[in-house]
């Protein structure tokens, strides 16, 4: 099991190690155009910008010709005023002459004259409706089909059932005239929107192409790869991501190498003992009388190489979904008393005072018995290990609440060294605390809280470390009271 640990020390400064196994950043997938996006942005800002001239057109085009055929409206009623003023003043010799004149004036503006005489148009062509309007003395003023064109209409009426009418021809359809002039600000929309989308799109792009590069060379094993930070919020949100993914995985691989290396030092450690005394055997340095001895010395470490082996072997199936697990319900009480029969003479003979503390009543949980007690046998041992003689080793089991449905609690504590604030942290990580403490105090493999963690996690409870009141550490594994989801990761 993992060991207890002393006192927080200063970490010791890391020296970094190349990557394992690292690959080259394969080459990106060759961009087709339309499905970049910076082409899309492209295209989005080119059809904002036509939209925008076209919905442009359709509200303003009607303004500005309803705006000008009021104002040639207008200025066709002054024209007709001042006709119906020049001929009202003159006598009718003067008013033939002035009239031929004003006529041609008016003809030059593309304003064609109609003169009403005793309710007779001089010439053909005016609707009969303008003309008997006119006659009767009163003025028209509007849109008329002349001569079968439509045109602006201004009469005015004389004295005697004379009156003078002026038209002019309306211009060709307004649209087409918009039409005909709308390429030119559809095409300066077209380029904006281009010149927009080329600028917005390499802004919004550019993060993520350095993003897609940092994580490709993440893939390929570097984790030093850093993404700045930069505005707009989301760019950040992502760069803060991936820098913490970086610093993440080289926290987790640096871990890693630090669990290989000790586990590894840990294997060396027995098959190195039993080689030596091997050898010894074989080269007949080792009389007869120190066979026996020999040999219980070769087994102890057999044995510990065995636990070392058995232990990652369990961590590494406890990931497995078919791990074997066979949970009954079970009275944690009496597992505290089948624990008390088995280690109150082996702490006895260390000189540890063994303690167990239980409820009158029966602790329901649903559990794996054999596993269940693998956890507590093992933070046991973890404990025993470290506490010097006279310090006290308690177990203790407990309801988890007045409800019986809560479950049970099982508590091991004791009077040893104890935790760090910053030992509780890492404390059921694989060989966190094996790494701070190796060489400074008793410890294990550094593999057996890490397994004690996943089995209970496996069981369907939770477990925790903490201070102890004998002043050590305490573990606190709680219990289902019934049957549980079974959790497929420790």
């Amino acid at each position: 099991m993992a060991e207890p640990v002393a006192p927080h020390r200063p970490h010791e400064p890391t020296v970094a190690l190349p990557v394992i196994g690292a690959r080259p950043v394969p080459a990106p997938p060759r961009l087709r155009f339309g499905r970049t996006l910076t082409a899309r942005a492209v295209l989005v800002t080119c059809a904002v910008a036509l939209v925008s001239v076209l919905v442009t057109a359709l509200v303003a085009v009607p303004l500005a010709v309803r705006g000008a055929e009021r104002r040639d409206q207008e200025a066709l009623a002054a024209q007709a005023r001042l006709a119906a003023d020049v001929l009202r003043v003159r006598p009718a010799r003067q008013r033939d002459a002035g009239g031929d004149r004003l006529i041609r004036q008016l003809r030059q503006q593309e304003i064609e004259v109609w003169v009403v005489r005793g309710g007779q148009v001089d010439r053909p062509g005016l609707p009969r409706q303008v003309v008997t309007r006119v006659s009767a003395g009163g003025n028209v003023s509007g849109r008329r089909l002349v001569d079968g064109e439509r045109a602006l209409v201004e009469g005015r009426a004389l004295p005697g059932g004379d009156g003078v009418v002026l038209t002019r021809a309306t211009p060709e359809g307004p649209w087409r005239q918009v039409l005909r002039t709308l390429w030119l600000p559809l095409l300066a929309g077209l380029a904006a929107g281009v010149a927009a989308g080329l600028l917005l799109a390499r802004r919004l792009a550019r993060p993520i192409r350095v993003a897609a590069t940092a994580a490709a060379r993440l893939r390929a094993g570097d984790r030093a790869v850093r993404v700045p930070v930069e505005p707009p919020d989301e760019v950040a949100d992502l760069a803060y991501a991936l820098n913490g993914l970086a610093a993440a995985l080289a926290t987790s691989e640096g871990r890693q190498r630090e669990f290989l290396l000790s586990v590894s030092h840990e294997l060396r450690t027995p098959l190195t003992a039993i080689r030596g005394w091997a050898e010894a055997l074989a080269d007949g340095v080792i009389d007869a009388d120190q066979a026996p001895g020999t040999g219980r010395t070769m087994l102890a470490e057999a044995e510990h190489l065995d636990r070392l082996v058995s232990d990652l072997l369990a961590l590494a199936r406890l990931e497995a979904a078919d791990f074997p697990l066979e949970p009954v319900p079970v009275d944690l009480t009496r597992l505290a008393a089948d624990a008390e029969r088995t280690w109150s003479d082996r702490c006895a003979a260390l000189g540890v005072p063994f303690r167990v503390e239980v409820p009158a009543a029966a602790v329901p949980a649903y559990t794996d018995p054999g596993r269940i007690r693998q956890v507590v046998d093992g933070l046991l041992e973890n404990a025993l290990r470290v506490v010097p003689p006279g310090a006290p080793v308690v177990l203790a089991v407990r309801p988890a609440g007045a409800d019986p449905a809560a479950g049970g609690v099982v508590e091991v504590r004791d009077g040893g060294p104890g935790f760090t604030d910053d030992d509780l942290a890492v404390a059921f990580e694989r060989g966190a605390l094996h790494q701070r403490y190796r060489g400074v105090r008793k410890v294990g493999s550094g593999l057996g809280l890490a397994l004690a963690a996943g089995l209970v996690r496996r069981l369907g409870g939770d477990i925790a470390a903490g201070h102890a009141p004998e002043g050590g550490a305490a573990f606190t594994v709680r219990l289902p009271a019934h049957p549980y989801l079974t959790r497929t990761s420790a």
